[in-house]
């Protein structure tokens, strides 16, 4: 997916939804332009558009995969709508493998993917959408854990506090499914799922 200018686009989704853009110097600047700028009246309708492409530029996703994870997830049987998406979303093989910090961003995440960096359970998975299930291990491939890209691991991970839901061992470079992501404890969300399930079902 071709992202854009991240700053232009954080601006017009009035979020910080990259991590280039999570940064205290980024938002002094937006606070300072928001004492200035006439609010802008939106629609209902506009306002749902809004939190489906935060969500779907957080992670990254173009706009018929994001249609087919809500098609999935509203199917999905037992489980409410926004946690099945939440779910959906946050076991991507990309964002797993940000979420236990061997990666600084979901983009550099999709890169490692591709490029052959990363095993599921053992095996070469170079699929950034695939899904990851309960008790897989997401490690790095032999070959590649000595280069660069890991260098400054352990060092980040001093600072980094892996989601309840997944398990990491920093030296085996190495991470487990332990469980599933609960869209109730995830308290960083900036945008809401059933907003954008309403936009979907209209």
């Amino acid at each position: 997916m071709i992202i854009g200018p991240k700053y232009k686009i954080a601006r017009r989704l009035r979020a910080p939804i990259f991590e280039k853009t999570q940064t205290q110097k980024y938002a002094l600047r937006e606070a300072r332009k928001a004492k200035t700028a006439r609010p802008a009246q939106k629609t209902e309708y506009g306002l749902q558009m809004l939190e489906k492409q935060k969500a779907r530029f957080t992670y990254g996703i173009n706009e018929r995969q994001f249609s087919k994870y809500i098609r999935e997830s509203v199917a999905k049987k037992g489980v409410k709508s926004t946690q099945a998406l939440f779910e959906r979303l946050e076991t991507r093989l990309d964002n797993v493998v940000y979420r236990l910090g061997l990666a600084t961003t979901r983009q550099f995440a999709r890169q490692m993917v591709s490029h052959g960096h990363i095993l599921v359970d053992g095996k070469k998975l170079n699929i950034p959408s695939a899904a990851v299930e309960k008790g897989s291990v997401i490690s790095v491939r032999e070959g590649s854990a000595k280069t660069r890209l890991f260098d400054t691991l352990p060092e980040r991970h001093k600072t980094y506090t892996t989601p309840a839901w997944l398990k990491f061992n920093v030296d085996k470079k190495e991470g487990t499914v332990s469980g599933m992501p609960n869209i109730l404890e995830q308290k960083d969300m900036l945008f809401n799922l059933d907003v954008v399930l309403e936009f979907y079902s209209r």
